[in-house]
Order: C-alpha cells, then sequence, then structure tokens
C-alpha cells in the first residue's frame, strides 16, 4: 500500500517538481489557500484553519510553504509575513496534529542557507556551524525551531531540515531565468565585485533529496542542499553566457546602486559563502549534477 505524503507550499516550482517525483510511489496531497482538484486541501495560516481530513493517515509531511524572499522589498509588513507564512504554518499543522492525536514518520522542512548569515568570508560553512545574525538567519532559525518541535512533542519520528540554496531550473521564476534573461539580450554583467559565491543546486537534485531524506531512516538534522562545486556569481555569469553563445560587456553592476534599488534584500546578490555538502555526499546520497556545466547544459537548451 502506498503511503501518504502531504506537501505544503503547492503553488511553488519546488512542491510541482517534487511531486511529480514521488507521484508514481506515494499517495500525493497538498494544502492550499484554494483547492482546485481533490489532491488539494484547503488551509487558512492568517485564520489557523486547515481542513484536517488532510492529515488523516498521513506518513511524511513536506513542509515547504513560505512567502518568496526576493520578490518585494523587505518592508515591515514582508518580513512579517515571510516570517509568520514558515512560522504560523507549522504551528498550525503541528497543533492540530497534537489536537488530533496523529503521530506521522517523519517531518521534512525546507530551510535556506541564509542560516548561516549573509556575508562573505573565507570559511566554508558545514551543518555544525552557528547561525548569523541577520534577518535570513533569524527566519531561517526559527523555522527550523518550530520543525524541531514536531520531535521533541514526539508527534513526528524524524525531522530533516533541507538548507537549500539557489536552485537552478526551468521555472520562469527561478534564479537562472532572471539571470539568463538580460544575457540573451547583451544586458549581462556580474553583481558588485563578482566575488560573491553562490551556492547553487540543480533542481532534479534538490527534489531527489527531499525523496531521499523521506525513505532513509537514518538521515535526521539538518543537510545542506548545494553542489558540491563552489562558483561564484562571476562564474555563474560568465558561464550562463557562454552555454548561451553570447559575451559580457558590460562593467559590474555596483553595490551602491543595487542596494538603492532592492534595499536590505540587495544582500542575498552581493554577498554570499561557499557552504558544504559533505554532509549528505557522506551519507550516500548521489548528486546527478554536480557541475554548473553540466546544469546549465541540461536546463538551457
Amino acid at each position: 500500500m502506498k503511503k501518504n505524503v502531504l506537501i505544503t507550499g503547492a503553488n511553488g516550482f519546488i512542491a510541482k517538481n517534487i511531486s511529480k517525483l514521488l507521484q508514481e510511489n506515494y499517495n500525493v496531497r497538498f494544502l492550499t489557500r484554494r483547492k482546485t482538484n481533490d489532491q488539494e486541501y484547503e488551509w487558512n495560516i492568517d485564520k489557523q484553519e486547515i481542513d484536517v481530513r488532510s492529515l488523516k493517515d498521513v506518513n511524511h509531511i513536506i513542509h515547504l510553504a513560505g512567502a518568496n524572499i526576493g520578490e518585494k522589498r523587505w518592508t515591515k509588513e514582508r518580513k512579517k509575513l515571510i516570517l509568520s507564512s514558515r512560522i504560523d504554518s507549522a504551528k498550525l499543522i503541528l497543533n492540530t496534529l497534537i489536537k488530533e492525536n496523529i503521530s506521522i514518520e517523519s517531518f521534512i522542512s525546507a530551510s535556506a542557507i541564509g542560516y548561516y548569515g549573509t556575508l562573505t568570508s573565507n570559511k566554508i560553512f558545514a551543518e555544525t556551524d552557528k547561525h548569523g545574525a541577520d534577518f535570513l538567519s533569524h527566519v531561517c532559525l526559527q523555522w527550523e525551531n518550530i520543525a524541531d518541535e514536531f520531535k521533541t512533542k514526539n508527534i513526528a519520528k524524524r525531522v530533516i531540515k533541507i538548507r537549500t540554496g539557489v536552485t537552478l531550473s526551468e521555472d520562469s521564476n527561478g534564479a537562472l531565468f532572471k539571470i539568463k534573461t538580460p544575457i540573451q539580450y547583451h544586458l549581462g554583467a556580474c553583481l558588485g565585485s563578482g566575488k560573491q559565491y553562490m551556492p547553487w543546486i540543480h533542481i532534479k537534485d534538490l527534489c531527489s533529496i527531499y525523496k531521499y531524506a523521506l525513505e532513509n531512516i537514518n538521515l535526521e538534522g539538518a543537510y545542506n542542499a548545494v553542489s558540491p562545486e563552489h562558483t561564484t556569481n562571476k562564474d555563474l555569469t560568465y558561464s550562463i553566457a557562454k552555454r548561451l553563445n553570447k559575451r559580457i560587456w558590460l562593467p559590474n553592476i555596483p553595490s551602491f546602486f543595487i542596494q538603492w534599488v532592492m534595499g536590505e534584500r540587495a544582500n542575498l546578490l552581493l554577498e554570499g559563502n561557499r557552504i558544504s555538502a559533505h554532509k549528505l555526499l557522506e551519507s550516500g546520497f548521489y548528486f546527478r549534477y554536480k557541475e554548473l556545466d553540466d546544469s546549465l547544459k541540461s536546463l538551457l537548451q
């Protein structure tokens, strides 16, 4: 009998790709604000309301819900939404499971490499390193803390937290599309110094990590979901241009201009550290796309 997997963040491209990977071997259901088919169940995070039927006989929960951190300027209200969409949504699920006396095998939560802080240094960050001190670090820390409660309150046997880097995909809202578009029109340029690292992962590898975490009972705790290859903003920009048979003519876009346009969230583009994939590799996970050139070849046909 197929096991039941509940996925939050149903409208995101990561959720859609994960569901495609799992559909053959699992019964996949989704939590969404507006139901459109029999696989979906409605919830309202603001009102802390959820269709309890979504949790009946559920074995695994993959928690991907969360407002896009790069979509809009970080006003006070936007920051509140970025935090609440992750934390309050998890609390709603947890409290409902407790109320209904439902236990699950695993709770797999998205997180981000922003956990370590948005900065550039010579350090290579591993899962054992402490969290940073900026806004995104604060978000990731609370995100992971609420995930841990699923185990401390004896609701989930395992909790896995996937600290994700820049996800490369064909999605029109994804990072790769936003970088390649100006390059196609000869308007591509490196950002700031161009020396900041951009830890990345291919969408297929990311989805495989979630499936791997779901199926391997020995996995628990935090894992960095990034390619083993370390890539700078300049490396990525020029590699995309090469794949598209374009050239980078323009000088680097000055940091002050990006900060003026984007405000505080400009650090997402201007800062970046190397992140270690060693723990995931050591666990036995196989990356299909370890190198940037292979990833871009598969995505930029």
